[in-house]
């Protein structure tokens, strides 16, 4: 992820934070606390967070000498298909950020490469890039609808809870059918 200064923010956009009530005294703290609509594409194949749907920041933003500090959780809801029987899933998650956002022309720009930090633009800073790791990086790539989910039976396609205890299919090889009527007309 780029982390490159964006001198362009629209401070209008949902995870655009303006930090000008900030002053630049380190130790100086302002709660930010919203609830903005998730962005598009914020997930993997199986399990993602609906666009659109409302994503809860709680954060702190702190002053430091070289920029400022945001660190508190994001929390939504997640909807998806179990990788192993194909059931919705949908549950509610909870992820930590933390991240520190260098003012521009501050000495982390020489001291860190591009995306080791993130950066400000003038008094903005854009959370995007950051609630996108946090959640992203969380997400499994196999999602379970339960921990214990049997999936379905390979043969005949139906839910393992669904089927009795014994269920099996019994597969005979061609080349030994003819020995398996043997035995049958025996008895």
């Amino acid at each position: 992820m780029p982390k490159s200064p964006q001198s362009h923010l629209d401070p209008r956009q949902p995870l655009v934070v303006d930090t000008t009530k900030l002053p630049r005294q380190p130790g100086a703290t302002r709660a930010l606390n919203r609830v903005v609509p998730a962005p598009a594409d914020l997930g993997l194949e199986l399990i993602s967070v609906p666009e659109g749907s409302d994503l809860t920041v709680d954060a702190t933003l702190t002053s430091v000498s070289e920029g400022v500090y945001v660190s508190g959780t994001v929390s939504g809801s997640l909807t998806g298909e179990c990788g192993r029987c194909l059931n919705e899933i949908d549950n509610p998650f909870e992820v930590s950020i933390a991240e520190l956002f260098a003012y521009e022309d501050s000495t982390t720009e020489e001291t860190t490469d591009e995306d080791e930090v993130g950066r400000m633009s003038g008094d903005l800073l854009d959370l995007e890039p950051v609630v996108r790791d946090a959640i992203v990086l969380t997400l499994p790539a196999n999602p379970l609808c339960r921990p214990d989910c049997p999936g379905l039976c390979p043969e005949c396609g139906v839910h393992f809870d669904e089927l009795p205890a014994d269920h099996s299919h019994e597969e005979v090889d061609a080349r030994w059918a003819a020995l398996r009527n043997l035995s049958k007309n025996e008895e």
